[in-house]
């Protein structure tokens, strides 16, 4: 039996005519094979026996028959068509077609015809390649540019090439793209922290919010949504982390930005109704979730934002299920969203805790060495390592709050006794100068040197005072840090004023003036 089986079989095939029937091979068992090609493997195309010998010959022909026609159809299209790049999806898939339906016919022939399309498509893709990689080059260039004004409309000129520009390959095309975002993203941090030191900070947060919106509206029409959705939410994070800019100008920048990200996710919304047909409401309220996860993740309201998730489970819980990839796709989201803000809170919690810790110790060597000076008698030295100390002080950032008032009340108090000795010292050498206004000649000289130095180290404290007040740092105890250096400056100008009244008397009295000349010039000299 079996052999009268392979004997039909064999008999049938050789009885067939069919332009490609070389390609082909039916073997003893009934197994037709097409042969490999240069870039296709050997496949099954059909099994054959006598019972299904003439169906399997009908079906494998019109199936040919099939792709002759379409490709029949794309080659009057090619031929009519201005922009090729359209039919790109359209040819891989025919040819995909041709690679893997079961047919009998000219199969070489088919992949023949549509091969030169393909080789023209890729020749399109590497030429439009070709050009934005030179979009891509030009950005990197601008990247340490100097030329702020000139450079950031360079980056808007480059997006609208970049969007002019041919489609290629989008594997190719999305490198290209990150190496201008991390070009452009590079230029804008460097011209942010250039703005900083130039310009007003409201001026710096509006070309910034102005730059926010520009990128937003330029999305408003993107297909991409998934990535433009996160390009949205990141740049809305950024848009929270810019300070505030002019009040009427940030309400029109942030209604533009609003505008165009309601026109997005409203598009977005509509792609999503049309292509989703189950479980419709359950996957918009629960990407509606992710979506306010994932503009939660680098929140630094540390305690606010715990809440909010705590909240946001609460609803995932409530809402209901959405099965399959695109369940686990959300979810996946979701939890990657709260582990990133929860690691964020975990790091920031450990930093903050050792910064502290570092602070203590650098304001508790700071205290020693106060300590250590409080009594000393160099008083110009020493009052210049108090404001030394302070300064360092004031630089070295925050303590523990269960430290903080203990430990500046302790520097503070030890600053007090030493200028508090320097003013009795002062005091003491005052009166003795005015008990001694009758002695000879050589001991005015010596006052009125003495007076000359205690002008010259109060000028200085004033000076000090004065370059303290203008490099305040910001922080909580800035505003009392002000008030004391105004203070510390009214005093000590009063103080000043009374020495040079001193000195012009002590000079009247003894007619020493072009002797005190001289004396405050060498100190001088010796000041230099």
């Amino acid at each position: 039996m079996s052999q009268e089986l392979n004997f039909d079989i064999a008999s049938w095939w050789n009885g067939l005519s069919f332009d490609g029937k070389e390609l082909f091979n039916l073997s003893e068992d009934g197994r037709l094979v097409l042969h490999a090609g240069d870039t296709e493997k050997e496949r099954l195309i059909a099994e054959i026996n006598a019972e299904n010998s003439a169906a399997m010959l009908s079906s494998l022909g019109e199936k040919y028959y099939q792709l002759q026609a379409k490709v029949a159809e794309l080659t009057n299209e090619w031929n009519t068509s201005e922009d090729k790049l359209k039919l790109a999806d359209k040819i891989a898939a025919l040819r995909n077609a041709i690679k893997n339906t079961p047919a009998l016919g000219n199969i070489d022939k088919l992949l023949a015809e549509t091969a030169p399309w393909q080789a023209a498509i890729d020749a399109l893709y590497e030429e439009n390649y070709a050009t934005r990689l030179k979009i891509a080059e030009q950005a990197e260039a601008l990247a340490e540019s100097t030329e702020w004004k000139e450079a950031t409309n360079t980056f808007k000129e480059l997006t609208e090439q970049w969007k002019a520009a041919g489609h290629t390959d989008k594997g190719r095309s999305d490198k290209l793209w990150a190496r201008i975002e991390a070009a452009r993203t590079a230029f804008y941090d460097r011209k942010k922290v250039h703005n900083e030191e130039h310009e007003k900070d409201m001026l710096v947060n509006l070309d910034l919010k102005l730059d926010l919106v520009e990128q937003a509206e330029s999305l408003v029409n993107s297909s991409e949504w998934k990535k433009t959705a996160d390009t949205f939410h990141r740049l809305t994070n950024e848009w929270k982390s810019i300070g505030h800019t002019l009040s009427k100008k940030n309400e029109e920048l942030w209604q533009r930005f609003i505008a165009a990200k309601s026109a997005f996710f409203d598009r977005k919304r509509e792609h999503t109704a049309h292509v989703q047909q189950e479980q419709e409401a359950n996957v918009i309220a629960k990407t509606a979730l992710v979506e306010r996860a994932e503009a939660m993740q680098e929140s630094t309201d540390w305690n606010t934002t715990a809440q909010a998730y705590a909240g946001l489970m609460d609803e995932w819980k409530k809402t209901g299920r959405v099965n399959g990839e695109k369940g686990e796709e959300l979810w996946g989201r979701f939890m990657a969203a709260q582990d990133m803000f929860f690691g964020a809170r975990k790091q920031h919690s450990e930093g903050v805790r050792k910064t502290h810790e570092s602070n203590y110790n650098i304001k508790m060597e700071l205290l020693q060495r106060a300590e250590q000076i409080k009594n000393s008698n160099l008083w110009g030295e020493t009052t210049a390592e108090m404001n030394e100390l302070l300064d360092k002080w004031k630089k070295a950032g925050p303590v523990a709050r269960e430290h903080s008032n203990k430990i500046w009340e302790a520097f503070l108090a030890a600053r007090k006794h030493f200028f508090n000795r320097k003013d009795a010292n002062r005091e003491q050498r005052k009166h003795y100068a005015e008990a001694q206004k009758q002695v000879r000649t050589e001991q005015a000289k010596e006052m009125v040197g003495r007076l000359m130095r205690e002008i010259q180290e109060e000028e200085s404290k004033l000076a000090d005072f004065t370059e303290a007040l203008k490099n305040i740092t910001p922080g909580k105890k800035a505003a009392e840090l002000k008030t004391h250096l105004e203070n510390l400056l009214q005093e000590g100008a009063q103080k000043l004023k009374r020495l040079r009244e001193k000195y012009d008397a002590v000079q009247q009295e003894h007619g020493h003036k072009e002797t005190t000349e001289e004396t405050a010039t060498t100190e001088e000299e010796s000041a230099e």
